[in-house]
């Protein structure tokens, strides 16, 4: 079993075990039925993966690298806040005529600001400070803006990276670790699909800017499982899992915006029966 499965047993443990119920509270999602969707809750949920020893993606059922790389892509690199420009259809109901989500996700990352060393958006003044000011400890993104909420489709879930560099003792290259932050989370249907995605993104991150991949830390201020979701999780909890596969990473990559969904894979990925039909609350 992967330290990966491990946690994401022991997390889910935890919230059924020891959670809060939200039923017969005031809830906004629903099911497509009219029912109100509750959960059991956890507040503030910290889970570390150390990238260096293995690649932290569920054995327990297959997380899809490609899509989740490719949506994470689509957010980080294309800067895009329309769905024309996935390849998957995870976006469509929260879509306009256009395909438009609002000034979310991608919209806000491709806004440029102007700093004293030009005019740069938030991916590129990471880039920048990675590779020109590595000690910083304000190397950061943030998508939750207050102003623009109102013009949103979705409220951003994972709304802020922070990026932390440490020089380890006898290595000449330094290690880029990361902190996500989420103000909310499905567990059974984001949870390792977005530690998948931002795992990649350090990966990515660190390979163009000459560092190891280091820590990533996934912080939850509101982890949920649905009620419809709680049979589904304890039979996905009681499963055997498997050895972690091995990451790879198209190693020619030196620019980020050339990376693609096809410059990465996982190799002996074995993995349980997927879980289909997941109802989703909207």
């Amino acid at each position: 079993m992967s330290v990966a499965d491990e946690i994401f047993i022991g997390m889910c443990r935890d919230i059924l075990e020891n959670g809060t119920s939200t039923e017969g509270e005031k809830v906004r999602p629903k099911w497509e039925d009219g029912t109100p969707a509750y959960t059991i809750k956890k507040f503030g949920v910290v889970n570390r993966y150390d990238l260096r020893k293995e690649f932290p993606i569920l054995t327990l059922r297959k997380t899809a690298l490609k899509s989740a790389t490719d949506e994470m892509l689509w957010i980080w690199q294309k800067k895009s806040n329309n769905i024309h420009d996935l390849h998957s259809h995870i976006w469509d109901e929260w879509a306009d005529e256009d395909g438009s989500i609002g000034k979310a996700y991608g919209y806000q990352m491709g806004i440029k600001h102007q700093y004293r060393e030009g005019m740069m958006d938030q991916v590129d003044r990471v880039i920048y400070d990675l590779k020109n000011n590595p000690f910083s400890r304000r190397i950061m993104t943030n998508i939750y803006v207050h102003q623009d909420l109102h013009e949103m489709n979705l409220y951003p879930c994972a709304y802020s990276m922070t990026f932390n560099v440490t020089q380890r003792k006898g290595e000449d290259k330094l290690t880029l670790n990361a902190i996500l932050n989420q103000r909310s989370q499905d567990v059974l249907a984001a949870n390792n699909w977005n530690v998948v995605q931002y795992a990649v993104l350090v990966h990515m991150l660190a390979q163009v800017c000459d560092m190891h991949a280091g820590e990533f830390i996934h912080v939850i201020a509101d982890a949920h499982i649905y009620d419809r979701h709680i049979p589904i999780i304890k039979e996905l909890i009681s499963r055997p899992g498997y050895a972690a596969p091995t990451f790879w990473l198209n190693p020619d990559i030196k620019d980020f915006y050339e990376f693609t969904r096809n410059d990465v894979k996982v190799e002996n990925y074995m993995a349980g029966e997927q879980i289909t039909g997941i109802p989703i609350a909207i």
